[in-house]
């Protein structure tokens, strides 16, 4: 575990993060309550302290689109777009994990896990952003362009298809500490689920030639005593 994650989980106990559980219908779109203590940022946005609905949209985007609501969700706060992160080890309950930010300044949301998902939803911020938080945790961090920092923003009650296809062809990069600009896929590339190795040799299955054997054998001792059982009543006989 890097010094970033471990900054992380302890910014998560001083925020007071709170979970609440969720039935089982809220698993396909991963719907999460989290309430916060303090303030913390979001791509384009600080959500002030208070309690937040985190879930996936219904979108056919192929990127994960993730928005928050307020508790009640009668108000859409944001719509935002996410990339794969990975852990190792799937927790038994919703995780945030947040960047490193200068003091003073709120912290901000990196990443939402689901209960028992090794995968889960890292916010992409805008570049000049992005940038910001790159150097402030000496990591990449993902990126998009600025002018699609307005559309994470819009309080609709659902996506727009413009919304949705210019979030789903966004050019998106990730931001390196140096102020650099890499490809993201080289940047953020999850590991693979383990998989058990595979036996070096299947075990033999068992063979007919044995047991055809062992009754040939049964059959020749059979007609052996028979023969003797017959020449003893001859010799009976005379």
């Amino acid at each position: 575990m890097s010094n970033v994650r471990i900054v992380t989980f302890v910014c998560v106990g001083v925020l007071g993060l709170a979970l609440q559980p969720q039935a089982k219908a809220s698993e396909r779109n991963q719907e999460t309550k989290f309430s916060f203590s303090q303030p913390v940022e979001v791509p384009g946005q600080v959500l002030i302290p208070g309690t937040y609905i985190f879930k996936l949209a219904d979108s056919m985007a192929d990127r994960n689109i993730v928005q928050v609501y307020n508790k009640d969700r009668t108000h859409l706060i944001g719509t935002f777009l996410a990339i794969p992160d990975y852990r190792l080890k799937p927790a038994g309950k919703a995780i945030i994990t947040f960047e490193e930010r200068a003091a003073g300044a709120p912290v901000a949301v990196r990443a939402w896990f689901y209960p028992g998902d090794n995968y889960g939803h890292e916010f992409v911020y805008p570049k000049a952003k992005a940038v910001e938080l790159a150097k402030a945790n000496q990591q990449p961090v993902a990126s998009m362009p600025n002018e699609l920092s307005p559309n994470t923003t819009k309080a609709t009650g659902s996506m727009t298809e413009p919304q949705v296809m210019a979030m789903k062809q966004a050019p998106l990069k990730a931001q390196k500490p140096n102020e650099q600009e890499m490809d993201i896929a080289e940047a953020f590339t999850p590991p693979p689920p383990t998989q058990e190795a595979a036996p070096e040799s299947l075990p033999k299955t068992a063979s007919p030639l044995p047991l055809i054997g062992f009754v040939g054998l049964v059959a020749l001792g059979g007609a052996a005593m028979l023969r003797l059982a017959r020449r003893r009543q001859r010799s009976a006989a005379k």
